[in-house]
């Protein structure tokens, strides 16, 4: 909690983190970066959390990440599974996609979820409590500045009235109208699609409520049905026709075009809340001025295709958090170089920003052109949907290799910071900056479970090379040697290679030879240190 020193300038650094949002982002970030042992102070502007949502899936590498915090489990236990996507054309079947252990060997998780994001929301929060953090609900970031050694924000409070806060860092997880976007003049370029669209929380039966998820393509009605806990419960995400949505008044249930809902054969009972909302893709200019952040939302939106939105935003609280914690401990930065300018610390804080501002807009195009296909009118675009997609989807699906891609693209698995001055070497088919491969162990157990610590470790799949151990105890580093097996090979793994992985699971050094000197090298060519 911040002390008013009833001074515009402070006279200390209140908290270091001042987060501003309470949505899965922001959460997230505070849940990481407490359980490093950072003071955070979270507000939000809203009285309560969502009890709507539009954004429901939840990724493979979520759930990852998830692991690390442990609470990976209560997620897909609230979640549902989805075993199959069901594409339909004028009122019938036309194909099915099977999805039960889709990442089967490459991930803890290889399913796909859904879990709708109000009720994530109240597991983060759950989580967040147990910890000792609360959410400042009705608690509104007014204005800031910055300043050499912090950031000065005003907050308006419940009662209306003012308070200055001094953070060393502000993460602007404040959605699309970001606050502390709009603040710092940082652009967002991109656009808005046509039309209104909406989500339906209802309560139906038919044979599109048997816990999978169900899309109609015919015309450009897009409708897309999915699971939720409950027998007959389901969440329609749609549009609403341009016609529809004129002359200003609220549009309601009624105003959904009946077309698509007849042709899933769907008899809904109770519609529970219904919401209309446009679909915007943009991607600011910058992820990071100075001492302050943008994260989710606030840093790009896209269409809801592959359900990507809300777990674009938790990769970045993940990615952010371990390099805050880092410079704010004095931890995994060398002594005296945490924020001279152009120092270690500040060349850390720069690769968010480099790491997650590529993988933002390449995610954006592509959902543009996914968004695109499958809401354009006309006789090409209804050709593609109706006709090659259907009859192209369940073919390609058997064939190994595209299912690898493209569960390795959906689940976010495959997001990998190559180019990041982070990452460095190569052993097997294991590049610096790419996410660790997920085997399973001779002991029964997975190469992820040490990566709860939270902290830079080094693995070595088979024995360490001489030195190694020395080494890493030198600089501070745990190791992890797992006797070696065939699976690792098949993950791309080198026997007996040096693999040092950063905090949220990437690799930063992968060495072939296992070279002792180049993991310490590696650490000090960078001004960094592992502790």
């Amino acid at each position: 909690m911040c002390v008013d020193s009833g001074r515009p300038d402070g006279s200390k650094i209140d908290v270091p983190v001042l987060i501003v949002g309470a949505g899965p982002t922001g959460l997230v970030l505070a849940l990481w970066l407490t359980r490093l042992g950072v003071k955070v102070r979270i507000v939000d502007k809203t009285a309560e959390p969502g009890t709507t949502s539009r954004a429901l899936a939840v990724q493979a590498r979520t759930l990852e990440y998830y692991g690390q915090l442990g609470i990976a489990r209560a997620v897909v236990e609230r979640g549902v599974k989805i075993a199959g996507v069901n594409l339909w054309v004028k009122g019938a079947q036309a194909a099915r996609v099977p999805l039960e252990k889709i990442g089967k060997g490459f991930t803890p998780f290889p399913f796909a979820i859904v879990f709708p994001q109000d009720a994530h929301e109240r597991l983060l929060i759950e989580r967040l409590e147990a910890l000792g953090v609360n959410v400042e609900r009705r608690t509104e970031l007014v204005r800031f500045d910055q300043q050499s050694d912090s950031v000065r924000a005003v907050l308006k409070r419940p009662d209306g009235s003012e308070e200055f806060c001094r953070a060393a860092y502000l993460a602007g997880c404040d959605g699309a109208s970001s606050t502390v976007r709009e603040s710092l003049a940082i652009g967002f370029p991109g656009g808005t699609y046509a039309g209104l669209f909406y989500v339906a929380d209802i309560e139906a039966s038919g044979p599109v409520t048997n816990f999978e998820l169900h899309a109609d393509l015919d015309e450009a009605d897009l409708l897309l049905v999915f699971p939720m806990k409950g027998k007959g419960c389901v969440r329609l995400v749609g549009n609403v026709q341009a016609e529809r949505g004129r002359g200003g008044r609220e549009l309601t249930f009624d105003d959904v075009s009946p077309r698509a809902i007849e042709h899933l054969k769907l008899t809904i009972t109770q519609v529970n809340w219904f919401s209309t909302y446009k679909v915007h893709h943009r991607v600011a200019h910058c992820f990071r001025q100075g001492r302050a952040f943008l994260l989710g939302d606030a840093a790009h939106i896209h269409s809801p295709a592959g359900g990507q939105g809300m777990n674009t935003g938790i990769g970045d609280a993940v990615n952010l958090a371990w390099k805050l914690a880092a410079v704010l401990r004095g931890g995994a930065v060398l002594k005296g170089a945490a924020m001279l300018p152009g120092g270690a610390g500040d060349r850390l804080l720069d690769s968010y920003d480099l790491e997650r501002i590529g993988f933002a807009r390449r995610l954006v195009a592509t959902t543009d052109r996914v968004f695109t296909l499958g809401t354009a009118p006309g006789r090409i675009a209804r050709f593609v949907r109706t006709r090659l997609v259907p009859l192209l989807m369940p073919p390609l699906f058997r064939l190994p290799g595209t299912r690898r891609f493209l569960f390795r693209t959906v689940s976010q698995t495959g997001v990998q910071y190559r180019d990041s001055p982070l990452s460095e070497g190569a052993a097997g088919a294991v590049r610096g900056g790419d996410r660790l491969p997920w085997v399973e162990t001779d002991s029964h157990d997975d190469n992820f479970a040490p990566l709860a610590a939270l902290a830079w470790q080094v693995h070595v799949y088979g024995q360490p090379r001489r030195g190694v151990a020395e080494a890493c105890a030198k600089l501070g580093l745990a190791i992890h040697a797992f006797g070696w097996t065939e699976p690792m090979k098949r993950a791309g793994l080198v026997r007996d290679a040096l693999y040092l992985v950063r905090p949220d699971g990437y690799v930063a050094l992968a060495d072939r030879d296992g070279d002792p000197e180049r993991l310490s090298g590696y650490f000090r060519s960078r001004g960094l240190a592992a502790t």
